[in-house]
């Protein structure tokens, strides 16, 4: 199954669509004034000439079917907390992807992100009907790597040197969820943390 050129996911706490190039003026002030949000990012959006191609680049690949990136509201406060994205998406091997995610500080360690990755994952494996579902970080990014694994994501290794970074080179960790752990274990562990009766 493709990605559809128009999606919703939302439940209590959060609701995720597709991210638009009018949504500069909504991310603007989180990439002006929280600039370190994208410390280990390879492609930063601090300031605004970064956001702009920061969002140029993921409608291109959105446009090219390898992509989805969405804009993130938190529902408890009616605020934009920030981004995430499917990416890479190979059809031939049923994967894809997750990441290009951030939250401005004030939503970190709310909860928003496992309800985030609840929708995501829910929408990967029983919608998209794919396989796996890939996670990758800076490998010293450790608050990250905090996080996949607390949503059930599993570490394959350390790919060393693998891309470029703003600075140098970067290690990237591998992590990921395959179908068959969603559906026996990682969904039922997640929903329970994010506290979903449905």
């Amino acid at each position: 199954m493709e990605f559809k050129n128009q999606i919703i996911l939302e439940n209590d706490s959060v609701l995720l669509r597709l991210l638009k190039r009018e949504d500069i003026a909504l991310l603007e002030e989180f990439s002006i004034n929280e600039p370190e949000l994208w410390k280990y990012s390879l492609t930063p959006a601090d300031g605004l000439d970064n956001l702009m191609n920061y969002i140029a680049h993921a409608l291109r690949e959105k446009d090219a079917g390898t992509s989805y990136p969405f804009i993130v509201l938190d529902k408890r406060t009616n605020k934009i907390a920030g981004s995430t994205r499917f990416y890479d998406y190979r059809k031939t091997h049923s994967t894809v992807q997750l990441g290009f995610t951030w939250y401005a500080k004030e939503f970190q360690g709310t909860g928003l992100n496992r309800n985030c990755k609840f929708l995501l994952l829910q929408y990967a494996f029983e919608t998209m009907k794919l396989e796996r579902v890939e996670f990758r970080a800076d490998a010293k990014n450790a608050r990250s790597i905090a996080a996949m694994k607390s949503i059930g994501c599993i570490e394959e290794g350390i790919l060393r040197g693998n891309c470029a970074a703003p600075k140098g080179r970067r290690d990237s960790i591998v992590l990921s969820i395959l179908s068959e752990e969603w559906f026996s274990n990682v969904k039922d562990a997640l929903k329970n943390k994010c506290h979903l009766t449905n």
